[in-house]
């Protein structure tokens, strides 16, 4: 009897103490953009579980603060977005209905990935007639894949913090995920050294910091101004630009409107390369390493093809 009673004591004893980490809940992270979902999932594998708001065939600049979205918010144990103003026609609506007092304001639950880097385009002010401007300057920082790379550095740091029984499997990973980004750094790197200089147009200026790291010319945009689609008047005017700077292509994300491209495509006999803007904008653009691939394959088939 004193046996039996001994062993149900020990089970009592277990069924009573903490869940282990391991055991417990994987931490949960609400993601504005694919490719902080990707960043995410790479620094926390099976402890963390990732929900992102938007795919990669959406335009980031109009998301609307959805029932669902509200509804994943509020088992949210994080929120890692862009930043830059870049969600802040949404993101405020949905972190104040979904109630979850873990992810409101300034939170330390609340990651900007922007905050940790260098910005380009900084405007000197701000007015409507320059149409989609960020005064905080141009928030698409996840196509630097060296930006990237720091932006993860905080983010594991974050991330340690809030779940910290985990710490250590999101450090081992980290270092992991450090080591092979820089290589695959190095990869790219050799692939498009001989194009520097590349000029090119695009349909807006989603490329900032793909350009600023490969050290490629942006010589115009289609869009009249930021967010307003391509006139046929604005257009003509870019053809003096076309003769004058002779660029090598036409930029557009897949997401984007091709008929501005498509016009001036054909006025100006240059090819358009269409390209993911992030993980989901093509079948093969999967992850974040499949997505600098997949981009870096298309701007060097293409621009190669253009110098024949």
């Amino acid at each position: 009897m004193q046996k039996y009673y001994a062993i149900l004591f020990v089970v009592l004893l277990i069924a009573l103490s903490p869940i282990s980490a391991s055991a417990s809940e994987p931490f949960s992270v609400f993601a504005c953009e694919p490719e902080w979902k990707a960043l995410v999932k790479a620094i926390g594998g099976d402890d963390v579980k990732v929900y992102s708001a938007t795919t990669g065939m959406q335009d980031p600049h109009y998301i609307e603060a959805r029932p669902s979205l509200i509804a994943k918010a509020r088992s949210a144990d994080m929120v890692v977005c862009t930043g830059g103003e870049l969600e802040i026609g949404w993101l405020p609506v949905v972190q104040r209905r979904s109630g979850n007092p873990k992810i409101q304001g300034t939170s330390d639950a609340v990651f900007f990935a922007s905050d940790y880097v260098s910005r380009l385009e900084i405007p000197d002010s701000v007015n409507r007639a320059d149409g989609d401007v960020h005064a905080s300057g141009n928030p698409h920082v996840h196509l630097d894949p060296y930006r990237l790379l720091k932006i993860a550095e905080h983010l594991v740091r974050q991330i340690k913090r809030l779940d910290p029984s985990r710490a250590e499997n999101y450090e081992q990973r980290w270092q992991i995920f450090r080591s092979q980004w820089s290589e695959a750094i190095a990869g790219w790197e050799s692939q498009t050294s001989a194009l520097k200089g590349t000029k090119v147009m695009v349909h807006h200026r989603s490329w900032s910091y793909l350009f600023d790291w490969l050290q490629w010319d942006t010589v115009a945009e289609l869009e009249p101004v930021p967010g307003t689609p391509p006139t046929t008047r604005h257009l003509t005017s870019l053809l003096d630009i076309v003769r004058s700077d002779q660029p090598a292509a036409i930029l557009l994300a897949s997401y984007q409107n091709p008929r501005g491209a498509k016009w001036m495509s054909r006025k100006a006999d240059l090819p358009i390369i269409s390209l993911p803007f992030t993980i989901g904008g093509s079948e093969d653009a999967r992850d974040l390493n499949s997505l600098f691939d997949a981009i870096i394959a298309r701007l060097v088939d293409a621009v190669s093809k253009s110098n024949e």
